[in-house]
């Protein structure tokens, strides 16, 4: 099985027990009715991003779901959480990109979306032999990888929430889940 379609999605939740907070995060999500499998960061050769709407069409309740993960939690007052993952595709669809996760304390948003996005295209240029400076800014990093003309795109979900003032759990989820091709699973010959 080698997915090809996959969608970003994220989330936040807050409750006074843990686990909750995360269920609460995932319902945020979207992605809580399904059996989520955690997978590691392959972007499979041949994949493209598609909607999340378009993505949740696809799936049914109950359905076991593949997802590149994220998340982060914090039941102290006032603490800035986020949970990011970042992207890279390659220019040829018959290579494979990265998908990257990436969770951080009193970080905001677009940083931490950055870091995600450089950590996704910092793997996938050094398997592509992009020669690049690791020391160098992402910026300046970014600069490179679009003038090798081997990385088409980098992007990034990132979800940020400061943890809740009376102490509950405050948990962020961050996902790639990867959709099946089509929710036609009937076989026209049983009827």
């Amino acid at each position: 099985m080698v997915p090809q379609r996959a969608f970003l999605t994220k989330g936040v939740g807050r409750h006074r027990e843990k686990l909750t907070s995360f269920e609460m995060a995932l319902r945020n999500a979207a992605i809580a009715d399904y059996n989520i499998v955690r997978v590691s960061s392959i972007f499979p050769p041949g994949c493209r991003l598609i909607t999340r709407a378009e993505g949740l069409g696809r799936l049914t309740p109950g359905q076991i779901v593949y997802v590149v993960l994220s998340e982060n939690a914090t039941n102290e007052p006032h603490r800035l959480i986020a949970a990011s993952i970042g992207v890279a595709i390659p220019k040829d669809p018959a290579n494979f990109g990265y998908l990257s996760e990436h969770h951080s304390f009193g970080e905001k948003g677009v940083k931490a979306g950055d870091y995600a996005e450089d950590l996704a295209a910092s793997m996938l240029a050094t398997i592509l032999g992009v020669e690049f400076d690791p020391d160098w800014s992402y910026d300046a990093r970014k600069e490179i990888w679009k003038i090798s003309d081997q990385i088409v795109r980098t992007t990034n979900t990132t979800q940020t929430a400061i943890g809740d003032k009376s102490g509950l759990w405050t948990t962020v989820v961050a996902a790639a889940v990867f959709a099946p091709e089509d929710t036609d699973t009937h076989d026209e010959g049983n009827t």
